[in-house]
């Protein structure tokens, strides 16, 4: 970064940029471990000297801050996966529940998008197709920062909302269903390659709001893969070239979890059950009557502030789903 030459290659650059926010997520909390243990070790050495009560305040905090960094430190140990550290597409998807399952799929995306913000990651839009009556039926988020997907990994599968629903003239409880897909961006250093061959390229006009260019050009993109019927589609950028781009990063991205997916049993479950996004197959509910409560089904965690879970506060689940994980 040092170098004169080093912004001549805007995306190159940029590259660069990423891997130092990588290797800063990895450093930067060792470095203040050990000075908080060594700050903890002064204290000792001191009480040693004048006396325990001298530094017992002191030395309870310090030692109280540096177990709380080694405990953060030994929960970043399970984000050690092969893609863990990379940014994450984010797709969430309307399932059963009509007018209902629209609505959810926009409130979980406006959920992932506050809990990104809190941890400092940029979100780009990728696509939405929205509902006619309001919410929206698919939509697809770049979540850029480190370790992204080895957070949201967590969050795949279907999700379902329980309450009294707003498009019901008689005020009766419905259920409804969205999923939740999460996969690793990849650039040059893709473990997979796609052959353009199998690959059907469709270009089209990018529906709902971006300024009159956008709506008036074919710069939206859309790329199934013919042998497995996998689709992918971008329409965010307003050059078609990018579009293209980003689709394929995402096709790349799909590919490579499928190869996975036939490897892993729970992803073998996980995306069995997202075949039907309906009931039977969540992996957490959202119970907004006749009682409040988030409950995930895989790890038992129950959370009763639903307003701070649906505003972004989900890291317990996170957390607790890949301690799981990494203990079994």
């Amino acid at each position: 970064m040092a170098s004169p030459n080093f912004w001549d290659d805007q995306e190159k650059a940029q590259g660069v940029i990423q891997s130092l926010k990588v290797v800063k997520a990895i450093v930067e909390p060792v470095e203040v471990a050990i000075n908080l243990l060594e700050d903890a070790g002064a204290l000792i050495e001191l009480g040693e000297e004048e006396g325990e009560d001298a530094v017992a305040g002191e030395m309870e905090g310090a030692l109280g801050d540096a177990e709380k960094k080694l405990g953060e430190l030994e929960f970043q140990v399970m984000l050690g996966g092969e893609n863990d550290h990379r940014s994450a597409y984010l797709t969430v998807q309307a399932g059963a529940g009509g007018a209902d399952a629209a609505d959810f799929a926009e409130m979980l995306v406006r959920m992932y998008l506050r809990w990104a913000e809190s941890k400092g990651f940029e979100a780009v839009p990728i696509e939405t197709t929205e509902a006619e009556e309001g919410g929206i039926r698919h939509s697809t988020w770049l979540l850029k920062g480190p370790y992204a997907y080895g957070y949201l990994k967590a969050e795949r599968g279907v999700h379902r909302l329980v309450r009294i629903s707003p498009y019901d003239a008689q005020n009766r409880r419905h259920t409804s269903f969205a999923a939740v897909e999460a996969l690793p961006e990849f650039d040059a250093d893709a473990p997979i390659e796609v052959d353009m061959s199998d690959v059907r390229v469709d270009t089209y006009r990018a529906a709902g709001a971006g300024g009159q260019h956008v709506n008036k050009t074919d710069s939206a993109v859309r790329m199934t893969h013919v042998p497995t019927g996998i689709v992918v589609q971008c329409q965010n950028e307003r050059s078609q070239h990018k579009n293209r781009a980003t689709a394929l990063r995402m096709l790349t991205a799909k590919m490579f979890e499928l190869r996975e997916r036939e490897r892993d049993d729970e992803l073998k479950k996980v995306y069995g059950q997202k075949g039907e996004i309906a009931w039977g197959s969540q992996i957490r509910s959202y119970v907004l009557h006749p009682y409040q409560m988030v409950k995930d089904h895989r790890t038992k965690v129950e959370i009763g502030n639903t307003t701070a879970v649906l505003d972004g506060k989900i890291d317990e689940f996170i957390e607790e789903y890949l301690r799981s994980r990494s203990s079994s």
